[in-house]
């Protein structure tokens, strides 16, 4: 018979409970992490579900804000700040959430693609009073030459104001002049001289619109009807926004014939085609910014033409 001795048999005793106590730990790690993983996915799905609900609601206010363009134009023919559109909409409370926004009316700003004319080529009168606007802005008015070259569809640069690919292709990383109308303004982040600090500055006065568009004095900011015209002053941009306080110009003809020149008169207008609906939804922690272009023809039918998501 093999007898055990006492000290081995402790020893063994002894490997055994380490042994059970590194699989009781292992198993408690496995577990964990078990845990923390369904956390994570059940969390990972409720965003996701209030992320869904959330774009749903801002294309329900899109939808909303439709209406109310196409019952403004029955109601009226010019578009001015005194509008129920052009107040912001107020933070309608929605389940663990709420949603607000704002409409913008896009002819009030300067349309960059009006630098050129429909074969592509500058369009001096746009040129002069984009440099214009960007003197009022305290900008160097050399990037109106720069963007009119980006823009125009030749790849010949302007004198002296231009930039071609010979400018941009030496930069690093090296790209090319877009030689097309722009989609967006934030394209014009890209021209050479522009920076962030001017672009924010620049940015409220400034918006691409699909073809050529006159500008609505109605709602036009102070920068862009003081580049109307050389000559016009800051107390005569002070005179017009307080003339058309309220309900807009009665006669844009009456009130602009002494401060611009014909051609300019001819390209304003009281009423507008474009708008710009920015929507705010929050659910829980999930917050979204919707951004949609909305097109308002003669008939009152409004067409989304260009729509993007912001998360925060």
């Amino acid at each position: 018979m093999i007898r055990v001795l006492p000290a081995i048999r402790h020893r063994s005793r002894g490997v055994a409970l380490i042994t059970a106590m590194l699989i009781s730990a292992i198993a408690t790690m496995v577990a964990a992490n078990l845990a923390w993983d369904n956390a994570l996915d059940v969390r990972r799905s409720m965003v996701l579900m209030a992320r869904d609900q959330a774009i749903n609601v801002a294309l329900g206010a899109e939808s909303w804000v439709i209406t109310i363009l196409h019952q403004d134009l029955e109601a009226s023919e010019t578009d001015h700040l005194g509008e129920i559109w052009a107040s912001e909409l107020p933070g309608l409370p929605i389940e663990n959430g709420e949603v607000f926004g704002a409409i913008e009316d896009l002819q009030g700003r300067f349309n960059v693609n009006n630098l050129v004319d429909n074969e592509g080529r500058v369009d001096e009168e746009s040129l002069e009073q984009f440099r214009r606007l960007l003197t009022a802005l305290e900008i160097d008015p050399r990037l109106a030459g720069i963007a009119a070259d980006w823009i125009d569809s030749n790849v010949d640069a302007a004198f002296p104001d231009g930039a071609e690919d010979a400018i941009y292709t030496g930069m690093i990383p090296p790209y090319r002049t877009a030689n097309q109308t722009l989609i967006s303004v934030s394209e014009l982040a890209a021209i050479e001289g522009m920076d962030r600090a001017i672009y924010r500055v620049l940015e409220p006065h400034i918006v691409a619109l699909p073809g050529r568009t006159g500008i609505n004095a109605n709602t036009a900011t102070p920068a862009v009807l003081q580049s109307l015209d050389e000559n016009m002053t800051l107390p005569d941009v002070e005179g017009l926004i307080q003339e058309r306080e309220g309900s807009g110009f009665s006669d844009i003809e009456t009130s602009f014939a002494s401060l611009v020149t014909p051609d300019v008169l001819n390209r304003l207008e009281d009423s507008t085609q474009y708008f710009r609906l920015k929507v705010v939804v929050r659910i829980d922690t999930v917050r979204i910014t919707l951004y949609s272009v909305l097109q308002r023809a003669p008939t009152g039918t409004v067409t989304p033409i260009l729509r993007s998501f912001g998360t925060t």
